[in-house]
């Protein structure tokens, strides 16, 4: 490792019972779908002739490396996930699968669940454990501030309800 590099963070190993599901469908597709029938247009064009100026085998070889790796890193991440299902103990607190209303410091109320990364999407609902505003809610409960330090300057929020809707 370069001298100057960061360390890589630790990402969090936790996922919801959803998440889980969405991430083994996904698996399952490229494996048993988008796979077999990538491999199979790629047999058919490698028929055709000349491989280096066939768009078609050369797309679906492409294709297939992107499967196979997005298929690796899938099988790997499933076997360190912890699937989280149930409440905390103690659920007026601030814990992975939480809905957390918050105000932030011009008044406006915004809602998030409490999600692990791989989870993350385009749902802007979401937050990540990871993120800061997320590593600044865990254990925190109503009524509490919390103040984050962003690239704009800090932002204070206000912690308004915290629910767990969702996780039986």
């Amino acid at each position: 490792m370069n001298p100057n590099e960061k360390p890589r963070p630790k990402i969090s190993n936790y996922i919801t019972a959803a998440g889980e599901k969405r991430l083994r469908e996904e698996l399952n597709y490229l494996w048993r779908t988008e796979r077999p029938q990538i491999t199979q247009s790629v047999s058919e064009a490698a028929a055709m002739g000349d491989r280096s100026e066939n768009a078609e085998y050369i797309y679906g070889k492409k294709r297939l490396r992107e499967i196979d790796r997005r298929v690796r890193h899938l099988r790997k991440r499933l076997e360190l996930l912890t699937v989280v299902s149930t409440p905390p103990s103690d659920p007026s607190k601030i814990y992975f699968g939480a809905w957390v209303s918050l105000e932030d410091q011009l008044g406006k109320e915004h809602r998030f669940k409490l999600i692990g990364p791989d989870e993350v999407g385009d749902a802007t609902s979401y937050i990540s454990i990871d993120a800061p505003l997320g590593r600044a809610l865990l254990g925190k409960a109503a009524d509490d501030e919390i103040s984050i330090d962003t690239p704009s300057g800090r932002k204070l929020w206000y912690v308004i309800g915290v629910s767990y809707e969702g996780l039986k």
